[in-house]
């Protein structure tokens, strides 16, 4: 087999709570995070030369080494001690830079693709392992589902998600955010309304969709909607439209609604869209990276 293609879905985070810091700089969190049905499509073919070479349809992430796909081929080929070239093509649908994980999932399709090209027979829970190496998301995005993530994101519990008949309504922002300056906005001292995850699961589990967008808690939101006002009128936009609950998705600029009624999602995304381009109407999804054919 010398080309593959994969699906790579974003995620959304039905909580975040930040419990502290390393020493190293990585914060401590405890989040639960759901795979959703929008996703990127990576086309990866073996080439004649040692050259990584990476295009897309989008003029918005790099192609050169700063991009966290470059990153992934070339921590596998080093160590595997592969020589062989590669190409890929990312067809971008999931918004970047957007809290949604699209640059984790897209690294994790790389690791799936080239661990069947290669031949590596590598199991889940060590390309889990390898992928850790990239990025605290990456480990989830191979899996997909469900699952509260603790410690810096890489302690994987997996639970009951969403049920896919619950619509999800995304809209994105056109607005950059820096991860690393939201993280820096927040006053560890001084959080005052966490989520309560063990209770989330639980309403989960019992599918009390109502229950779960109404107690859904983003720590970092405070802090992104400080520097923009945009995610909370969204957020307002989407609850006039009869969502449950709304809520921004990692560290932003992403906001989700839960909606239990098609009709009302579909008004809530015509009024969106008057003024915001990526807006999406989307599942859950039980599974992360999927191969295609």
């Amino acid at each position: 087999m010398n080309s593959i293609e994969l699906k790579s879905r974003a995620k959304i985070n039905l909580s975040i709570d930040v419990l502290g810091k390393r020493q190293d700089g990585y914060h401590l969190v405890e989040m639960i995070m759901q795979t959703i049905d929008l996703s990127d499509v990576l086309r990866i073919k073996e080439s004649d030369t040692e050259d990584i070479v990476i295009k897309s349809n989008s003029g918005d992430i790099p192609l050169d080494d700063n991009n966290i796909v470059y990153k992934a081929i070339t921590l596998l080929r080093e160590k595997f001690n592969i020589n062989k070239g590669i190409e890929v093509f990312i067809e971008k649908n999931i918004p970047v830079a957007a809290g949604m994980a699209g640059g984790s999932s897209n690294a994790a399709a790389v690791l799936v693709g080239l661990n069947k090209v290669w031949d590596l027979g590598l199991s889940e829970k060590e390309l889990q392992e390898i992928g850790l190496a990239l990025g605290a998301d990456v480990p989830f995005c191979i899996s997909g589902g469900a699952a509260l993530a603790q410690g810096i994101g890489e302690e994987l519990t997996y639970i009951k998600g969403l049920s896919e008949d619950v619509i999800i309504l995304i809209c994105k922002p056109n607005l950059f955010v820096s991860t690393k300056d939201v993280y820096g906005g927040l006053d560890l001292n001084n959080i005052d309304n966490r989520p309560d995850n063990r209770y989330l699961i639980e309403c989960l589990k019992n599918k009390d969709i109502k229950a779960v967008a109404e107690n859904m808690v983003n720590v970092l939101e405070g802090v992104t909607s400080n520097m923009h006002s945009e995610i909370s009128e969204i957020e307002k936009m989407m609850i006039d439209n009869n969502a449950l609950g709304a809520m921004m998705s990692g560290s932003g600029p992403t906001v989700f609604g839960l909606f239990n009624n098609k009709e009302d999602a579909l008004n809530a995304k015509k009024e969106l869209m008057k003024k915001y381009e990526q807006v999406y109407l989307v599942n859950s999804s039980e599974r992360g990276i999927e191969v295609n054919g």
